[in-house]
């Protein structure tokens, strides 16, 4: 497991960075190697905040907490990626993991403008690269759900097209499938 810790508006405490690696230990159980995970301690006058971004293949999982003791929100901030990673390796022990189709990955170009300024048309500022894997819609829903975004493109296991499922303004979900023909 490869661990970053980033110390926000306090010292560097080797004793803290221990702790959270021993912590984020016990997350092994529910998630295939290779792990990384990026943690945030951050001070703000009274408030001790954690944040933790677990990457591992196929999912991304983010979670935040904000207490009065650093070690209480480091706990507290565990305590629901643990929540969250066990609800999506039951949710996947229900549905029927696709064996044939292989991970792929999608990436994307970055543009750069000279000077934003310059330019009259829309010009992209952000991008990122997404490694994804073939899964349900069922699937897509949840991976969604645990990565808190309003839309995600995933392909689909049983046609191989490319989808887009996002959350619509009254709750539900809608589906962008590909035409065919």
């Amino acid at each position: 497991m490869q661990i970053t810790t980033t110390f926000r508006h306090m010292e560097t405490s080797e004793a803290l960075k221990s702790y959270v690696g021993e912590k984020l230990e016990r997350i092994q159980k529910y998630i295939d190697e290779p792990v990384v995970a990026q943690v945030f301690l951050t001070v703000e006058k009274i408030r001790h905040i954690a944040e933790m971004t677990i990457t591992a293949k196929g999912i991304t999982i983010k979670a935040s907490e904000e207490t009065n003791d650093m070690y209480a929100a480091v706990d507290a901030v565990l305590d629901k990626i643990e929540r969250q990673l066990r609800r999506y390796k039951e949710k996947i022990k229900e549905h029927k993991p696709s064996t044939e189709a292989e991970e792929r990955k999608v990436t994307k170009s970055i543009v750069e403008a000279e000077s934003l300024g310059q330019k009259t048309e829309p010009v992209i500022i952000k991008s990122k690269t997404f490694s994804i894997k073939p899964m349900s819609v069922e699937e897509a829903v949840m991976q969604m759900d645990l990565l808190h975004k309003d839309f995600l493109v995933f392909t689909d296991a049983s046609t191989e097209d490319i989808n887009v499922i996002y959350r619509r303004k009254d709750g539900n979900y809608g589906l962008i499938e590909p035409q065919k023909g």
